[in-house]
């Protein structure tokens, strides 16, 4: 029985015994290789941080062994505790890795480097900057997945103990933790870090729900306590009947699970009987077939509460059959599943790094995670757009489906996707020559969610293309993307509501430094305004000195000859002029490299002026004979 806790304890700070119950509580994990190799990470930590302390007094290398312990705790390697150790050593020694690197390997430094990158992303800050941060958190995954793990274990650390800051600080944590870092442990199969999030994120965000539900859990604990016992004895006994040897676990929901419960049927957590669960571990994958039919035979399932996990695995590899019974009135959830599927549930892609050699065969890996090869696809695109990288972010980690080509191949989908979503996940030709869909055999609308597990099918025409109203339908972030592009290259009605808002909105929020660099640009060039007929120039633009240019005047301003303008290269319509006090003007992208230098075409202006002064004055003597004339005239 351990006595010490690395999660949250702190009575141990000594660092030789720091290491030495870490070694016995993972006894077992590691070789004497592999011991060396962390007992050398963990005295190189100390060299450089021994004296180094946190602003709530504690010393600075706790903090880096808590995080090595939530590694080892998920059977990782050595390699990944030694990058828990030094994940954030570049804060107190940012020229440490050539040491690391000659003593520990470059592998080391590659996780290192990453997950200080991701520490230096500002997540919570404006939405821009956040999209930006979590496309950056999420491609890290692609170059080392360990980077992810490595953060994950600090993040669930930062939350174990975050009782020593302010309330206000702890609702920011606990927000990013549960937007961003519980759905994506949760997308990597490890639930048992995400579970742990989730609760704690549930109690500082909202204490008084937490504390409620705790309340209650505990009060029914006895009583619930039995009433499992009885299953589980009836389980045990028809198995042991059938020759089939099991373990058998009962697991209480965690907290955030009943509060989502809660919410969603809009009930007290009094009033719902299922917030326990067995769990039944065997030995193959027939046996679990086999005790699914002994427990429907021992109680009634609940229709529609039956999941196979195994024969169609989760996209994080998790794999397990779920059964909901009536046990003596009550619903009784039950999980079937063998202990390698078991090892899988609870440390997901973690698995694949398990030290033990033979104990990672097929397990998951993380090149066959979807989330890997959709983050793969998307790499190299040009994504820029904040409301794109926000529907990026609820498409990777947000709630899943998952349906099937009549070829039997598995497509991800979040969830609410419909059959439109599904044809450009297959490709996107077919996505723009959908016309119609079959979900098991039969007909449904295009625009209709898909359900989990169907299988579909896609009707195409040469002839169709995407339609506005297919924008509108479509949940994930390639389909809209594609229909976007189409309709912007081939539709002349259609007309981006979302750019015009946004444009409508950067205009009406433009900042004073953009006001004074208009004024600053217009004194500058001394603004004289002038009717056309009294115009010193011509009309024409001059482009640094020449006139062999392609010159479009912009709309937005309309400078008229006379005015100071400028003009910058634009990428079909040559040389775009704009007045120096156009605000739009400062915001074009990049706009410093684009700019060129423009004026007014002075060069016949001289010979225009003389010629009409000759003009006016023959006009003038016109005039003068004329009245002249009638004067003459009325004289007689």
């Amino acid at each position: 029985m351990k006595t010490w806790s690395f999660e949250t304890n702190t009575t141990v700070t000594d660092p030789e015994e720091l290491i030495s119950i870490f070694f016995k509580t993972y006894s077992d994990s590691y070789d004497a290789e592999a011991e060396k190799r962390i007992r050398d990470a963990w005295n190189f930590l100390l060299s450089k941080t021994k004296d180094l302390t946190r602003k709530c007094g504690l010393p600075y290398y706790l903090h880096p062994m808590r995080v090595a312990a939530v590694l080892a705790k998920s059977g990782l390697s050595a390699d990944c505790v030694v990058a828990g150790f030094f994940h954030n050593i570049l804060d107190v020694a940012p020229d440490s890795l050539p040491e690391i690197e000659a003593q520990f390997g470059k592998e080391i430094c590659t996780v290192i480097e990453g997950t200080a990158k991701i520490t230096s992303l500002k997540i919570n800050s404006s939405s821009m900057q956040q999209a930006d941060s979590i496309r950056k958190m999420l491609f890290a995954m692609v170059d080392d997945i360990r980077v992810i793990l490595v953060k994950l274990a600090d993040r669930l650390d930062r939350m174990r103990n975050l009782s020593s800051v302010s309330t206000e600080a702890q609702k920011q944590v606990a927000a990013e933790v549960i937007d961003i870092w519980a759905p994506l442990a949760g997308r990597l199969g490890m639930n048992d870090v995400k579970n742990e999030m989730e609760d704690l994120s549930l109690k500082y965000s909202n204490p008084e729900v937490f504390l409620q539900i705790k309340s209650i859990v505990s009060q029914k604990k006895d009583e619930r306590q039995e009433y499992l016992d009885r299953a589980v004895k009836k389980i045990y006994s028809a198995a042991e009947k059938s020759g089939i040897s099991i373990t058998i676990s009962s697991r209480a929901k965690h907290f955030y699970s009943i509060y989502q419960k809660m919410r969603k049927r809009n009930k007290e957590a009094g009033e719902l009987y299922d917030l326990l669960a067995l769990r039944i571990i065997c030995t193959t994958e027939t046996e679990c077939y086999t005790l699914l039919g002994i427990v429907h035979g021992l109680w009634k399932p609940m229709e529609g509460r039956f999941k196979d996990y195994i024969a169609m695995p989760k996209a994080n590899g998790y794999q397990s059959l779920h059964t909901t019974v009536i046990c003596e009135g009550k619903p009784l959830e039950i999980q079937i599943r063998t202990e390698q599927m078991h090892t899988i549930a609870e440390h997901g892609v973690a698995s694949h790094w398990l030290y033990k050699k033979g104990t990672n065969r097929d397990m998951v890996k993380a090149e066959d995670l979807s989330i890997i090869n959709q983050l793969r696809e998307l790499r190299d695109e040009q994504l820029s757009d904040e409301t794109f990288f926000s529907e990026l972010k609820n498409e990777l980690l947000g709630d899943r489906i998952y349906v099937f080509t009549p070829k039997g191949d598995v497509k991800d989908l979040p969830a609410g996707s419909c059959a439109i979503d599904f044809a450009y996940s297959i490709h996107s030709a077919v996505g723009e020559k959908i016309v119609g869909a079959k979900a098991d055999g039969k007909i449904i609308p295009l625009t209709a969610p898909l359900k989990n597990t169907q299988i579909v099918e896609v009707l195409t025409n040469p002839q169709a293309h995407p339609t506005q109203a297919q924008l509108k339908a479509v949940k994930t972030g390639k389909a809209r993307q594609k229909i976007h592009s189409w309709l912007i290259a081939n539709d002349a009605t259609f007309v981006d509501k979302a750019a015009e808002a946004k444009r409508e909105a950067e205009i009406a929020a433009n900042t004073l430094h953009s006001q004074h660099v208009a004024e600053q640009r217009a004194a500058e060039g001394k603004p004289r305004k002038v009717k056309k007929q009294e115009s010193a120039y011509n009309g024409k633009i001059c482009v640094q000195n020449t006139k062999n240019f392609l010159v479009t005047i912009a709309q937005c301003c309309n400078p008229q000859p006379g005015e100071p303008i400028v003009g910058y290269v634009s990428h079909n319509r040559g040389i775009t002029v704009h007045a120096a006090s156009c605000l739009t003007f400062l915001r074009i992208p990049n706009i410093q490299t684009r700019s060129v230098e423009v004026s007014w075409d002075t060069s016949s202006s001289e010979k225009d002026a003389k010629s009409a002064a000759q003009q006016a004055l023959v006009k003038e003597k016109a005039k003068e004979k004329a009245i002249e004339k009638t004067r003459f005239k009325k004289q007689r």
